[in-house]
């Protein structure tokens, strides 16, 4: 009756991560945000109390897991409505390595030293920070490379995100609020109306929210 109730729950617990990882559209581990890891986490430690504890009711590790996949789907509605929210749950991008310069201070900031930048650019076949232009230490670790023969100093930043513009990023690209509003009224597009606006190539690519299928 022992190892027939641990079967049972291994298998039960197992058709319930798979139907969860569903509902979190989940991708591959390292492209988990931080609050997807924490539950991850949390889900496996609920799943092997459960088995371990074949005595006791399954029910005080489901009810656990329904609750925090129920929280992590609420956080990720109101991630999606909410820069503010988003940035504070997943973090943003750091610019590691600006128009070849590599950006101390912000390196500084994220705890990231240069072994961890030099193993990175390695993984990349990347020989040497000359080679590049611009590095984006991404939310899940992951370190975006774009070479100096390939940027050309024109690759895509974002600039608006549902409307909010993102003044760091201004900052980077040395332009202005002012600047902004200038472009949008060249093109007639409102600013609550942007869905998602980059900047390339000195100029602004905007996707209005009503254009938007």
């Amino acid at each position: 009756m022992k190892y027939l109730t641990i079967i049972f729950r291994s298998v039960f617990f197992y058709i319930l991560i798979v139907f969860v990882y569903k509902i979190m559209g989940k991708r591959e581990v390292g492209e988990l945000s931080i609050v997807d890891l924490i539950v991850s986490l949390f889900i496996a430690e609920l799943v092997a109390i459960s088995i371990e504890n074949y005595k006791e009711s399954f029910l005080i590790s489901f009810v656990p897991i329904v609750i925090l996949v129920s929280l992590q789907i609420l956080s990720s509605k109101i991630s999606l409505k909410s820069k503010k929210v988003r940035d504070v749950l997943d973090g943003k991008p750091s610019v590691i390595i600006n128009r070849g310069k590599i950006n101390f201070k912000e390196m500084l900031k994220q705890r990231y030293n240069i072994d961890d930048l030099l193993s990175q650019l390695r993984n990349q076949s990347v020989k040497s920070i000359e080679e590049v232009d611009y590095a984006i230490l991404e939310t899940n670790g992951k370190l975006s490379i774009f070479k100096k023969s390939e940027s050309d100093n024109k690759y895509p930043i974002p600039v608006i995100i549902n409307g909010i513009i993102d003044e760091e990023t201004l900052v980077q690209i040395k332009k202005s609020k002012n600047w902004i509003r200038k472009q949008l009224d060249k093109q007639n597009v409102i600013l609550n109306n942007i869905f998602y606006c980059f900047y390339q190539d000195n100029s602004l690519y905007i996707i209005e929210k009503d254009k938007i299928n």
